[in-house]
């Protein structure tokens, strides 16, 4: 029996947003006076300029898997060893269609390591941009398919 660890829920995979299709740097300046996205340095210069373009270098996976980046965000998170879940938020219907194909959405060795190199490339984020799991996992699907 494989001992696994706790499991991890996480929080806001598109980043509150910014890794939605239509979010752009003017969405930002037209946020309500109150809106809570108005403070922090991921919604500020230079750091907003560096999170659209992880978006925009998302784009291209997600239109191969003809879904969204939405989706995409959200399949990466649960992709992870460990994360059961990831909790998304939705302020309409149409949000929700955005990123619900993401329960469904297979990621391959190819788009984790493309969505990696992005991750590097545009300066987002700290820490890891893919697990040890991740690559032993899709090693042993291609075995099993060969």
């Amino acid at each position: 029996m494989i001992e696994e660890g706790p499991p991890v829920i996480c929080y806001s995979p598109m980043q509150s947003g910014l890794l939605t299709d239509n979010f752009t740097a003017e969405h930002v300046t037209k946020l309500a006076q109150d809106d809570w996205r108005r403070q922090p340095p991921e919604f500020q210069e230079p750091r907003l300029s560096r999170n659209l373009a992880l978006r925009d270098a998302l784009r291209p996976i997600a239109q191969r898997h003809a879904t969204t980046v939405s989706a995409l965000a959200v399949a990466w998170t649960i992709a992870w060893p460990g994360v059961t879940g990831a909790i998304v938020g939705a302020r309409s219907r149409s949000q929700v269609d955005g990123w619900i194909g993401a329960a469904t959405l297979e990621l391959t060795n190819a788009d984790l390591e493309e969505i990696s190199a992005a991750i590097v490339r545009t300066g987002v984020g700290a820490g890891p941009t893919r697990s040890q799991s991740q690559h032993s996992k899709e090693n042993e699907r291609s075995a099993k398919r060969v």
